[in-house]
């Protein structure tokens, strides 16, 4: 991955939580026939591991030991060159995209343990089933249902032996145009502009001492 050092986020809590709050992560692996990729939830352990679960028809299931990639996508968005006040004045400004990304590294473990993949799913559903008004346990299922479900999928656990973040802010920008695509985010308003903007803020506040 290309990344400058202005955008290199190196903080293990600020990795951390974009995985956490986008746990939706695309595997890439090198297989027989080149590369194929897959697109998972995760469950971070500590920091050390992510565990998911796989059809066991899929690649993965047999990739025990394999070297794999996932990557984390958070927050991104178009930042427009009118959002700059130095466009106004100069004319040289261009578009861009603002994003956030965690590349994690590691190496992948297939596990075939009803009690592990149950415990998984458990957690997952709880976590994700936790604002509806009221949310389905995988308890609700009858036991043989869950049981021909298990017997259909197997967990993989991917020990995290490397882990890259960049977080395109703005930072190689002055402060006017930061503050400029801030307004512009909130102006417009979009699918993914506020989670944008708190993180352009958050790091606003970092950089002055907040």
């Amino acid at each position: 991955m290309y990344l400058p050092k202005s955008f290199h986020e190196t903080r293990a809590d600020v990795l951390h939580a974009l995985m956490r709050d986008y746990p939706f992560g695309t595997v890439v692996m090198h297989g027989a026939d080149g590369f194929v990729a897959n697109h998972l939830p995760f469950e971070l352990i500590g920091d050390g591991s992510l565990h998911g679960h796989v059809a066991r028809g899929n690649e993965l299931a047999n990739a025990d030991g394999a070297e794999v990639l996932v990557i984390f996508q958070g927050a991104d968005g178009y930042i427009s060159p009118n959002w700059y006040p130095s466009k106004h004045e100069t004319g040289r400004e261009v578009p861009t995209w603002n994003y956030a990304v965690v590349h994690v590294h590691g190496r992948l473990r297939v596990v075939n343990d009803k009690a592990w993949l149950r415990q998984l799913l458990e957690r997952l559903t709880d976590r994700h089933e936790a604002s509806q008004p009221k949310p389905w346990h995988v308890g609700d299922a009858p036991d043989d249902h869950i049981e021909k479900m298990l017997q259909m999928i197997v967990g993989i656990e991917i020990d995290i032996e490397r882990i890259v973040g960049k977080f395109k802010l703005s930072q190689n920008h002055p402060d006017a145009n930061r503050a400029g695509v801030l307004k512009g985010l909130a102006d417009r308003g979009g699918r993914r502009d506020k989670e944008l903007a708190e993180l352009m803020q958050e790091a606003e506040e970092r950089r002055h001492g907040g």
